[in-house]
């Protein structure tokens, strides 16, 4: 007896199948699964129909090309571990039955399913499979659930195991294209959020001294609040405290410095030289697969060799940042020395033609001529040994070689002899000059070094009239004293008010900065090194005060002000220490 078997082979799929729109609804589910869908071997739906697709928010007609596009309409929550399962099936042929947690239209579904091989024809690769399902629960807070695809045997471990090695060079490879650490810390973030299919990773940059970390870097899903930012306290999570200290990764059950998370972080320092620079915190969605020793050796793997990136990009940022600050340092000196040279060479040759004119028995007729010229020729040298003083003073400062005594010098004397030098220049000008001090029963002594506080006083007073055509010149001085127990009795504010060419509140930060001069043309203009302020900066903070300047803007006039410490408490008699808020007009001995 001979039995003939139909051997033509049966298609079981429609002809449209990879290229038609829209969804079967009716076709598979003669299957009998309320769930039926078909894949190629990306994970690419090609067919799906399902009963309860209008309930979840599909719609009755399901276009493929929407499911293919946006992966929140229907998609494992996993898709890593379930290409792996579907990528095994068409391997081995055999059907393989798993339970799957899938993203739906915001919602998380569990379901059951059985994935099985379309079997190819002979001698050829299978490319498709074809997944039954059923629904087994469902819930809004995807966050709540413990997905459940499967125990993971040895092979699932390695794969595993062998992804994450590959995601590890990527990261490498990414972090070293750049030397920027803000970069470096976002590529990590976004890698390990992808790759991973993590809900939330956020990255915080560390110093020893912090005690609080700042989240600089993040990657989280749609459903999860960003916490970019956001400052949090080490000691608030312990965990965190445990791995910047031994540099080992470690979980955390439930983090607190989010609300809305309830997932196990996986907590990873970043480190360079055993040394702890930043913090990664990796929120798992898939719990029920646990992390293996080799797993968490790599992710320490990952904390060193992002340290090291970042360790390397900020010495590369610093050495930049001083290169910078070398060459703008070396661009001003040269550019102060070539505009300071018209300071030494202008009085120079006034110098040498008024002694060539007092020599020459041509150009001096008498001697009052003669006499005229010497008279010139010495200002213009007092003139240059005040630019030369400056210059090597600010040379003295640079290399650290100025010397500053420190002994006791009454501010009345130092204000008579400051007024001594400067009233005739602002007499010279018509500028009314008044200078004030305190009223005490005994002399005012402040600490500091007499020749230096001498030199400070007359720079600022000779700006003050250098740059003032009109108006006037105010020099006072106010007690600050110190109530109650302290080291120091207090200390002395000394103001120089002027009503001249003031200086516009963008070019104010150049005042202190060595060679720069605020305005090139006002210092031809006005003559000097424009250094005098900063010598005088320099000389205040050597003596234990500080130096301020204040300008409303160009032609408001200027106040500066510098503080010295009190030698010693005066002694302010009962009936002037009720005045001491205010300052009395004293004249000096000269006026």
């Amino acid at each position: 007896m001979t039995i003939t078997a139909n051997t033509q082979s049966t298609n079981l799929l429609p002809q449209n199948l990879a290229s038609g729109p829209r969804c079967t609804d009716g076709l598979w589910l003669t299957l009998g699964a309320e769930l039926v869908y078909t894949q190629d071997t990306s994970g690419r739906y090609l067919t799906f129909a399902w009963q309860h697709s209008e309930a979840f928010g599909l719609g009755t007609e399901i276009l493929v090309d929407e499911l293919n596009q946006e992966e929140e309409k229907f998609a494992p929550v996993d898709r890593d571990a379930y290409l792996e399962q579907l990528h095994r099936v068409l391997t081995s042929l055999v059907p393989s039955k798993v339970e799957c947690s899938f993203n739906c239209n915001q919602q998380l579904l569990e379901l059951e399913l059985t994935i099985t091989p379309i079997m190819p024809q002979l001698c050829q690769a299978a490319t498709i499979v074809l997944v039954m399902g059923r629904l087994l629960s469902t819930t809004t807070a995807p966050s709540e659930v413990n997905r459940k695809i499967k125990t993971p045997t040895v092979l699932d471990l390695a794969l595993r195991f062998q992804r994450h090695q590959k995601l590890l060079n990527q990261i490498i490879r990414n972090i070293r294209r750049t030397l920027d650490p803000e970069i470096i810390w976002q590529q990590t973030a976004d890698s390990l959020g992808k790759a991973l299919n993590l809900s939330h990773c956020i990255i915080c940059p560390y110093q020893p001294y912090n005690s609080k970390l700042q989240v600089i870097a993040e990657y989280h899903h749609p459903d999860i609040k960003s916490v970019l930012g956001l400052e949090i306290g080490i000691a608030a999570e312990s965990t965190f405290a445990q791995v910047l200290a031994t540099l080992e990764p470690r979980l955390i059950e439930t983090p607190s410095y989010i609300n809305n998370l309830h997932q196990k972080m996986l907590v990873v320092a970043t480190s360079y030289q055993e040394q702890a620079n930043g913090l990664v915190a990796l929120n798992l969605v898939n719990e029920c697969l646990p992390l293996t020793p080799a797993e968490l050796d790599l992710a320490k793997e990952v904390g060193d060799q992002l340290g090291t990136a970042i360790a390397h990009a900020n010495l590369y940022k610093e050495l930049e940042a001083a290169r910078q600050k070398a060459e703008d340092a070396s661009r001003l000196k040269s550019h102060f020395l070539a505009s300071v040279s018209h300071e030494i060479r202008t009085p120079l040759n006034g110098i040498i033609n008024f002694l060539q004119f007092a020599l020459d028995e041509d150009m001096a007729d008498t001697l009052e001529e003669r006499n005229l010229f010497l008279n010139d020729a010495h200002k213009l040298s007092l003139h240059l040994l005040n630019v030369l003083n400056d210059i090597l003073d600010i040379a003295k400062i640079e290399a650290g070689k100025m010397e500053i005594s420190s002994a006791p010098v009454e501010l009345s004397q130092l204000f008579s002899k400051v007024e001594t030098s400067t009233r005739p220049q602002a007499e010279k000008k018509n500028l009314s000059f008044h200078m004030y001090i305190p009223s005490t029963s005994e002399p005012i002594l402040v600490q500091g070094d007499d020749q230096r506080l001498l030199q400070v006083m007359l720079n600022l007073v000779g700006n003050a009239i250098k740059f003032t055509d009109e108006g006037s010149i105010i020099i006072s001085a106010d007690l600050i004293i110190r109530r109650g127990r302290h080291t120091s009795p207090g200390m002395v504010k000394v103001r120089v008010i002027d009503t001249g060419i003031g200086v516009s509140l963008e070019k104010q930060s150049k005042l202190f900065q060595l060679f720069s001069q605020v305005d090139g043309s006002l210092t031809r203009q006005y003559g000097g090194t424009g250094l005098g302020l900063t010598i005088s900066q320099k000389l205040i903070e050597a003596m234990g005060g500080e130096v301020n300047f204040f300008s409303l803007g160009e032609g408001l006039g200027s106040t500066v002000t510098f503080t010295v410490p009190l030698y010693q408490k005066p002694y302010i008699s009962p009936a002037s220490e009720s005045e001491l808020g205010s300052i009395h007009a004293v004249k000096s001995a000269n006026n």
